[in-house]
């Protein structure tokens, strides 16, 4: 049985695992995106998202945990000027994970994480993202294409009878 098993400990002791992770946090706040392996991604996300979820709130106090957590001034400031504003408003899943497949030495499976709000690629094609049935499109320019042409032909006939 795997009970209190959650926790991946990529093969560190605790002092190690917990530097690994707070730079791997540094570095995703700092870049927006990193390329790693997918268990690192995958314990860096469960480190992370609590971390980037603290900074909704700006108070002392917060602050003062993410720093206690990360022990980088830089990247508290940018976490809590920039990154906090652009995450207002959502309830979670701040990361993303895309994997990029293996690496060529060990054959390690690799991806990227990223935070959600800064991949400008995947924001565009979300925005542009439409519904894609037939239907819709080709009822919707038959209807109007007789209501445009009708009242074109008949304007210039309704000038040359004033005339």
């Amino acid at each position: 049985m795997r009970h209190n098993k959650k926790i991946n400990h990529l093969s560190r002791k605790k002092a190690h695992l917990d530097a690994t992770l707070a730079n791997m946090t540094i570095s995703l706040i700092m870049h927006k995106r990193i390329f790693t392996t997918l268990a690192k991604a995958k314990a860096l996300r469960k480190y992370a998202e609590p971390i980037i979820n603290r900074a909704k709130d700006d108070t002392t106090n917060s602050r003062r945990v993410v720093f206690s957590y990360l022990q980088n001034k830089a990247a508290v400031t940018e976490l809590f000027q920039e990154i906090a504003q652009k995450i207002a408003d959502r309830p979670g899943g701040y990361t993303r994970i895309l994997k990029t497949g293996n690496r060529l030495g060990d054959n390690a499976k690799t991806c990227f994480i990223e935070l959600v709000d800064y991949n400008e690629n995947m924001l565009k094609t979300a925005a542009k993202k439409s519904t894609r049935t037939r239907r819709s499109r080709k009822a919707a320019p038959a209807a109007e294409a007789p209501v445009a042409e009708a009242p074109a032909t008949e304007a210039p006939a309704e000038e040359k009878a004033a005339e």
